[in-house]
């Protein structure tokens, strides 16, 4: 019965991280349909509005990384069982996100619009290329470990996890972190950029810059001097920059 359950809550946690992902691209992109996006909800006076949307925006920072680490983990399986631990991270990732979602204040001062259709057509196709990048890249380096799916089933067949390894399958030949830059490309590529939009893309960067420090100091615990050399000829985030080329 435990099995089961640990299978049933992994499976849940995947299909409400589905549904979340799905509404972030169109939060970020002010898609049509989506009641509230990162300009369209609760009208308020910019004193309001500014200190909210930061704080939305430091928890989801806070939960994503502090949980991701290890000596976090280390504690946090006193309490929670080790098969769904991820699916667990996964479900709190979804809660944080629909509480950036409700209680998000739009700030629709424009900073920039791209007016001509030729233009806007690039940073559209920019805005998909970036979230493409991001789903492919969770399955480069296995999508359904990454969301907690593999440890409940692996419970359920009581299978032990294998012994990490270093690989860089297709995008990670180019940079260390394509799931990131994927995520770069999504939040800042928009043909309407208006102040709230500016400052969730530019509070999720500084996110995204601190977390990549982090998650450097534990790839090299775990994986020592190879990692070390994939980061000496591998660029982080935009290819062709930052890395160099392996002696002959």
């Amino acid at each position: 019965m435990t099995r089961i359950f640990y299978l049933l809550y992994a499976a849940i946690a995947y299909a409400i991280f589905l549904a979340v992902f799905l509404y972030l691209i169109a939060f970020v992109g002010n898609l049509p349909g989506a009641p509230l996006t990162v300009d369209r909800g609760p009208e308020s006076p910019l004193a309001l509005a500014l200190p909210i949307d930061l704080a939305l925006i430091a928890l989801f920072g806070l939960q994503h990384s502090v949980m991701a680490r290890p000596a976090f983990k280390a504690g946090w399986l006193r309490i929670v069982p080790k098969p769904i631990e991820r699916s667990t991270y996964v479900m709190m990732t979804n809660l944080v996100l629909v509480i950036l979602f409700l209680g998000w204040h739009p700030m629709p001062v424009p900073m920039w619009t791209v007016g001509s259709p030729p233009g806007a057509a690039i940073l559209w196709g920019l805005f998909g290329l970036g979230w493409a990048i991001v789903l492919v890249s969770t399955f480069l380096i296995n999508h359904f470990e990454l969301f907690g799916l593999q440890q409940a089933w692996f419970a359920w067949r009581e299978r032990h996890d294998a012994k990490p390894a270093l690989h860089q399958p297709l995008f990670y030949k180019l940079v260390r972190h394509p799931l990131y830059a994927g995520f770069f490309l999504a939040f800042w590529a928009t043909p309407a950029m208006t102040t709230g939009h500016f400052l969730l893309a530019v509070g999720l960067s500084a996110y995204m810059l601190i977390a990549i420090q982090l998650e450097e100091r534990n790839l090299i615990d775990t994986f020592g001097a190879d990692y070390l050399a994939y980061r000496e000829t591998t660029p982080m985030l935009v290819p062709g920059t930052g890395g160099r080329k392996p002696a002959a």
